[in-house]
């Protein structure tokens, strides 16, 4: 039961009152201030000060103060007239605990909604940040795109000047040549005929060695036709253009690893014969991958490299479901047992290496081993050049590093 202060003192005015309860001894911080309109508590262990006030006050207006041994209220009145008396005049007690409970109740919700309040405050303030930082992001990316554009633009007129000089300063010269060649067939033509040679008159020497020369053109060639056959080629790249060697070393692997199945581990003995199959076991993980089972997945390609261990695909496809299951170590650690089975490399497994490479830069940059990471989107980036993805991406990792490096 707490000890009811009763040695406070009050003054007003028209418009305000004032309270001073005295602490006894009391910390600032041992002193709970509870005060509505109609309804004011002062509580400090073991002592207890309550005002059923006479008439409602401005809460919202009202203002508490702590300090050397007293606490102050300044309270608002909201009628502005002089009251007779602090507190209500009357001993029953079901009032007095209404009147307290409808306060306590009130303050509550003022307090939750202070609390939401501040939530949402908060949370626009959050999104306000992110807003600014993507607009400022934004800029920064269309003023680089500005930049190139307008230097790319720059260089192009460059060159189609360049090239214009170019072209105009060869006719020129050819120009120049024509009418020298011309000068020279006349000078000649005019030396052997002599002065009153057969020359007509208004044909250049140019003109009259063209046209010795068309009488002397050869009769047209019989038309023809000939086959020509090329050898059958797996690569579709030219022949000039491939590295004959390593695709055999290549195509011979995959052949062997068709060939190389290990059927008597002991927990494949109880599988159907069409299930111990590996090419068959990837494609029912792949189902189960797409259908987000990711566990299922990891659990069918396991058996089906017990069966195989030379299918780079099986390492490379258990390695995406570590990265949905965020086991971040077997990612990397399946997708360079993918690369190492990747080799050598050429166009065919060209597709399956740059993924292989994104996973596990991935793997890398959810460890925060960002400069590992670039390595292997930079190496997927050298295989696919224009994949737009790959570039966002790679340029995104170079931004983190830079930012990091700064702090």
């Amino acid at each position: 039961m707490p000890l009811l202060v009763s040695d406070h003192s009050w003054t007003q005015t028209v418009s305000t009152v004032h309270i001073h309860v005295p602490l006894r001894g009391a910390t600032a911080e041992r002193v709970d201030i509870v005060s509505t309109d109609q309804y004011i508590k002062v509580h400090f262990p073991p002592y207890l000060f309550e005002a059923f006030l006479l008439e409602p006050v401005d809460d919202d207006r009202s203002t508490a103060k702590v300090g050397n041994g007293v606490a102050i209220l300044n309270l608002t009145k909201r009628d502005k007239k002089v009251w007779n008396h602090l507190m209500i005049d009357t001993e029953d007690k079901a009032k007095k605990k209404e009147i307290r409970e409808q306060a306590l109740l009130k303050y509550q919700e003022k307090l939750s909604a202070e609390s939401r309040s501040q939530k949402e405050k908060k949370l626009a303030e959050k999104k306000y940040a992110l807003e600014t930082m993507m607009r400022l992001d934004k800029e920064g990316r269309d003023s680089v795109q500005k930049t190139k554009d307008a230097e790319r633009a720059r260089t192009t007129a460059e060159l189609e000047a360049w090239q214009r000089t170019q072209k105009q300063r060869a006719e020129e010269e050819a120009e120049l040549r024509r009418q020298r060649d011309d000068q020279n067939n006349l000078k000649a033509l005019t030396e052997k005929t002599g002065a009153g040679g057969n020359v007509q008159p208004g044909r250049s020497g140019g003109e009259v060695k063209r046209q010795k020369k068309r009488a002397d053109l050869p009769a047209p060639r019989c038309t023809g036709n000939i086959q020509v056959t090329f050898t059958p080629r797996v690569f579709p790249t030219a022949l000039r253009e491939s590295r004959v060697e390593e695709e055999e070393e290549w195509l011979r692997k995959q052949a062997e690893a068709r060939r190389a199945v290990n059927a008597d581990v002991e927990e494949l003995k109880e599988l159907k014969e069409e299930d111990r199959n590996p090419d068959c076991l990837k494609d029912k993980g792949d189902k189960y991958f797409a259908a987000g089972d990711f566990l299922s997945a990891v659990n069918v390609y396991n058996l089906a490299i017990k069966l195989n261990r030379q299918m780079p695909a099986l390492f490379s496809n258990r390695a995406a479901c570590h990265l949905k299951l965020r086991n971040l170590h077997k990612a990397i650690e399946d997708s360079s047992q993918a690369l190492d089975l990747l080799t050598p490399p050429v166009t065919a497994n060209a597709a399956a290496r740059a993924r292989a490479h994104v996973r596990r830069g991935s793997a890398f940059c959810q460890l925060q081993l960002y400069t590992e990471g670039l390595q292997d989107y930079q190496a997927a980036l050298k295989i696919d050049p224009h994949n737009e993805a790959l570039q966002r991406d790679t340029q995104r990792i170079r931004d983190v590093i830079q930012g990091t490096e700064t702090q």
